[in-house]
């Protein structure tokens, strides 16, 4: 059953236009992650906040990537990582056209 994953942290930037440049490589890998389908990166610059919501096949491969991608942030100096996993109520993301598949 697929998982949504959301993460978010404290984060100095840089964002937009400047994050992209300087992520894309990170931004190719996560395609490559286990059971990973889809991302949306989020920030929020005026609150000093970036995260992602990810869609994965399912709850391990959604733990998984979240203890890698808590790790890889706390070396790059994020101090604490917020990630939560839930189910989720598909007959009603589909009146809504939510992208988890029909």
């Amino acid at each position: 059953m697929t998982k949504l994953l959301q993460v978010d942290f404290e984060f100095d930037g840089p964002f937009g236009e400047d994050l992209s440049n300087r992520l894309v490589e990170i931004a190719k890998s996560i395609n490559n992650e286990p059971g990973m389908i889809w991302k949306i990166w989020t920030e929020k610059a005026a609150e000093k906040l970036a995260g992602g919501i990810y869609l994965f096949e399912d709850e391990e491969s959604a733990q998984a990537y979240l203890e890698m991608h808590s790790a890889r942030l706390k070396k790059m100096g994020i101090a604490e990582v917020r990630g939560h996993i839930f189910d989720i109520n598909g007959p009603l993301t589909n009146i809504n056209q939510g992208p988890i598949g029909r």
